[in-house]
């Protein structure tokens, strides 16, 4: 199977890895909301956790991994205190962890299509899913926080994209049967390149062809 890529402490280490960058930018969010360390905690656990549950409750992977692994559960937490007690210093380094937060979306967004393809799902819904891994936390953390979800904002970095790149890749890997432990990186460096590169340079998606409205921009 696919999802033999690397060994279980090997997968495992690299998924706890993604779960507590993620969970790090829902506690900071929560922070910034001004909410109290409960509201932290569950921006924290949504966020990590939340595209990997819908992944494995569309695939029907139940319980979901989130409900299986207490590290899985237990990592959200440790960010939350983190967060709650440094916010200032992990304010302060935003940029650092906005480069782990890259890492983290390359590396879901091509699990996530592995495990979907290993379950039965066509490549092109297993890519979808992939893409659904890796911003799904992040869609629900911003709804939570009466927030427009960032990957549908235009005056924001492009986030989605290079998941949506990553993913396919993936799935194209897959399709001519090239994708293995030391390809893996492939896909997963460059969804994190074009995460990075969107990041540094500001690289937004277009909006709708001569736009002439003269509603005031929402931002």
């Amino acid at each position: 199977m696919l999802t033999d890529l690397f060994s279980p402490s090997v997968q495992h280490s690299l998924d706890l890895a993604g779960i507590f960058v993620f969970a790090i930018s829902g506690a900071l969010l929560a922070v910034r909301k001004n909410f109290d360390v409960f509201g932290m905690a569950v921006l924290a656990e949504v966020t990590a956790l939340g595209g990997g549950l819908f992944r494995d409750l569309i695939i029907g992977a139940v319980p979901p991994a989130a409900f299986t692994d207490l590290g899985y559960f237990l990592m959200p937490l440790v960010a939350t205190l983190i967060v709650f007690f440094l916010h200032p210093e992990v304010e302060r380094i935003t940029r650092a962890v906005g480069v782990f937060d890259a890492a983290g979306l390359g590396l879901f967004c091509v699990s996530g299509t592995v495990k979907a393809y290993d379950r039965g799902l066509g490549l092109t819904f297993a890519a979808t899913l992939g893409l659904a891994t890796a911003v799904g936390g992040g869609v629900l953390r911003d709804i939570l926080a009466h927030e427009v979800p960032s990957l549908l904002r235009w005056d924001r970095d492009l986030y989605a994209v290079p998941a949506m790149v990553g993913a396919a890749i993936a799935a194209l890997m897959i399709r001519y049967h090239v994708l293995d432990g030391p390809t893996t990186a492939v896909p997963v460096v460059t969804a994190f390149v074009l995460r990075l590169l969107a990041m540094h340079y500001h690289w937004r998606a277009p909006r709708a062809w001569h736009r002439r409205s003269a509603a005031a921009e929402e931002l």
